[in-house]
């Protein structure tokens, strides 16, 4: 049996930071270089915004379909975000693992909780600091997205979000985004390679042992 055969289960890959801390742009990046490594599409209940397509930025779902999607246990997690309703499918995330992809999910930290509580042995957790306050509110102001009382109230939350960094498996200071992203890429490509993500390795290991020479 060759190694590039050899079977896998994939992994999921929770990214969390302060809005403005860079974790969006280092996730989508990450998914463009890596062709295993898909981008989790989460399902809502609010209404589709002019461009965006069902399955492709969201799955588009009403309300009672969310909550029977609840009733059935058929959320990773899910949340109330500004009177709507965001959660992520588990069966296809659980369908992928099995074939050997990965999952990112551009997660904040609650989701990632949930996630990691379901599934621990899945699960690789990266929380992604900014290099100070200060630069923080920059990216904010500069990026010009938000009236300055959006940019005011995310600067506020930022300090209960940046608390839970402790309760990652890995943090990434994103002082330099050419690092940050070395970083990340890292990170992930370790975690493929860990042992128990590889339960096809026995069997190689042993047509290695079997092999006269």
């Amino acid at each position: 049996m060759p190694y590039t055969s050899v079977p896998r289960r994939g992994l999921m890959l929770l990214i969390s930071s302060p809005s403005g801390a860079g974790k969006t742009s280092l996730s989508r990046r990450l998914v463009a270089d890596h062709a295993d490594l898909n981008l989790s599409i989460s399902a809502t209940t609010r209404d589709p915004r002019p461009g965006e397509e069902d399955g492709r930025e969201y799955h588009f779902v009403d309300r009672p379909a969310f909550d029977a999607m609840i009733e059935q246990d058929a959320f990773l997690e899910w949340a109330n975000v500004h009177e709507h309703r965001y959660g992520s499918p588990k069966a296809p995330v659980m369908e992928a693992l099995g074939q050997g992809q990965d999952v990112l999910f551009d997660i904040d930290w609650q989701g990632a909780a949930q996630i990691a509580e379901k599934a621990p042995s899945d699960v690789v957790r990266v929380f992604i600091l900014p290099p100070s306050m200060a630069e923080l509110s920059r990216r904010l102001h500069a990026r010009a997205q938000d009236r300055e009382d959006v940019i005011q109230r995310r600067l506020g939350r930022a300090y209960g979000e940046i608390e839970r960094a402790v309760d990652y498996d890995y943090v990434i200071v994103n002082d330099d985004y050419d690092r940050a992203f070395a970083d990340l890429a890292h990170i992930y490509h370790a975690e493929r390679q860990k042992r128990v993500r590889n339960p096809g390795l026995k069997t190689f290991v042993q047509t290695l042992l079997d092999e006269q020479i």
